[in-house]
């Protein structure tokens, strides 16, 4: 069993900048990807970024240029650093994990809102 424990989300001003993170803990191996969706009102989930164990990344086109993820091995926690923030990325964000069988592990999720 896995578990994910996200933090970091809050309400911030359009323009300003947020770092989630989300540590996993339990039955991990090193090789598993892990990343963050998010899900706004009326919409569908959809994937913000993902990084695999040896490093390489996806985001969406949407915040490419804004946002970063990233990852500590040692702690199996991953990073999402947000900046530029705009009111469209206002969302709930929910970690996840996948292992290379296929099997996935979601977290709590996080709010983040973009207001004024």
């Amino acid at each position: 069993q896995v578990q994910l424990v996200e933090s970091g989300g809050s309400l911030v001003q359009p323009g300003g900048s947020l770092r989630l993170s989300c540590a996993a803990s339990g039955r991990i191996f090193s090789i598993y990807t892990m990343g963050w969706y998010r899900q706004a009102p009326g919409k569908q989930r959809e994937l913000v970024a993902r990084i695999t164990s040896g490093g390489s990344t996806t985001y969406a086109d949407s915040v490419k240029g804004r946002f970063t993820i990233s990852r500590d091995n040692a702690k199996n926690t991953v990073y999402l650093q947000m900046n530029s923030l705009k009111p469209e990325d206002t969302a709930v964000y929910y970690c996840y994990l996948v292992k290379p069988s296929g099997l996935d592990y979601w977290g709590q999720g996080t709010q983040v809102t973009v207001s004024s």
